[in-house]
């Protein structure tokens, strides 16, 4: 059955991997023959509140799907007036993207006019429930937000047990993040590494993405200074902008003396360079000291590159342990161990080859299947 379909949430301008992820699903939506258009924000998060440099791509637009530049996320006079009018349009879904509690107010307030049509089923898709970072009311706005929907497509296990703690009887299905495959093709090693102006004598690391306390830079940093590696011809890449204080980790480096083995492009990394990052890169780790699931992930995916992660939140159920990568704990010692293991063994051959196997079960349309799945069980949900 053929649908019409409004998705909410961060999409072209506003650069970022919830944006891709918007616009990348609303397109696989409209490949299958539903009517689909995107309602993205005017205002997504005040500049008191955003730690980046801009929050706009500079990239072209390349959606296939008509967007609207129309939610002020602190605005309750804007949330009325553009309920009334998702109101009265009467699409037959509308998809609110779910990540943090601050959009709760707005996503909820929408939610609550639409569905007064009596059409309108209202599913959320939550990256999280709960934020990584904690704050106090983050329970109060995301119940407001649950309150409100027909139905949960969730990114893993953890995001159900968050949605589980609020005591949502509604339906719920479960779907990995699927593969970020909008950005090329992997390009030779040479290539990357000229584009990028690296040595082509070291192996390369790279921790990739917004840079915050809760995804382990320290950690990274502290296993690249372990003994154990002293002898490899290995460099660590840190592509990403701060969201949390640079000099913290910049004094790391300099107290470890690894400043010649770490390389910090701090600047937010367009989509055109992505393919060099992971090109260049032999191995990407994922340290993260808390977790839901992750998006480098599915890039890395993408381009068949071994992944070294933690075993917190959804990151062990998309890494197979010495298959796709490794799953370590928090410990830097044994995180040392195992890029020593990548190294030392020759295991980029092997594992890249499981992740071109593994990856298949991550395509956009098993995904819109799932959600398909769901809103069947939402019509059949007394």
């Amino acid at each position: 059955m053929l649908r019409k379909i409004i998705v909410i949430g961060p999409a072209y301008p506003l650069r970022g991997g919830i944006a891709a992820f918007t616009e990348r699903l609303s397109d696989e939506l409209f490949k299958q023959g539903n009517d689909v258009s995107i309602e993205t924000y005017s205002l997504q998060y005040p500049k008191f509140l955003f730690p980046g440099k801009t929050q706009l791509s500079t990239e072209e637009n390349t959606s296939k799907v008509p967007i609207q530049v129309s939610l002020n996320s602190i605005n309750p006079f804007n949330w009325i007036r553009m309920g009334k009018r998702l109101k009265k349009a009467k699409p037959d879904i509308v998809i609110f993207k779910y990540w943090i509690p601050f959009m709760a107010p707005a996503l909820g307030t929408l939610a609550r006019i639409i569905k007064k049509n009596k059409a309108t089923k209202c599913i959320a898709l939550a990256h999280n429930i709960l934020p990584h970072e904690k704050r106090i009311g983050d329970r109060r706005l995301s119940k407001y937000f649950i309150k409100a929907m027909d139905g949960f497509l969730v990114l893993s296990e953890s995001v159900k047990k968050d949605l589980e703690s609020f005591n949502f009887k509604k339906p719920v299905r479960i779907s990995s993040h699927p593969l970020y495959d909008h950005f090329g093709e992997l390009l030779k090693r040479e290539e990357a590494l000229r584009i990028l102006q690296l040595d082509t004598d070291y192996n390369y690391l790279l921790f990739f993405g917004f840079i915050r306390e809760y995804k382990g830079l320290d950690l990274a940093l502290k296993a690249l200074a372990s003994t154990k590696l002293k002898d490899l011809k290995l460099k660590l890449i840190v592509a990403g902008e701060f969201y949390s204080e640079a000099k913290s980790y910049h004094d790391l480096v300099n107290k470890l003396s690894i400043s010649d083995r770490v390389i910090f492009h701090s600047d937010f990394i367009s989509d055109s360079l992505v393919p060099a990052y992971f090109s260049a890169a032999d191995l990407i780790v994922q340290p993260y000291k808390d977790a839901t699931q992750s998006g480098v992930t599915q890039i890395a995916y993408h381009f068949n590159k071994p992944i070294l992660v933690t075993n917190v939140g959804g990151l062990p159920e998309l890494v197979p342990h010495k298959k796709a990568g490794y799953v370590s704990s928090l410990d830097t010692e044994e995180i040392a161990s195992y890029i020593l293991d990548f190294f030392k063994e020759k295991r980029e051959k092997e594992f890249s080859a499981n992740i071109f196997d593994l990856k298949k079960k991550y395509s956009w349309k098993l995904f819109v299947e799932r959600f398909n799945e769901l809103i069947t069980d939402i019509e059949s949900f007394k």
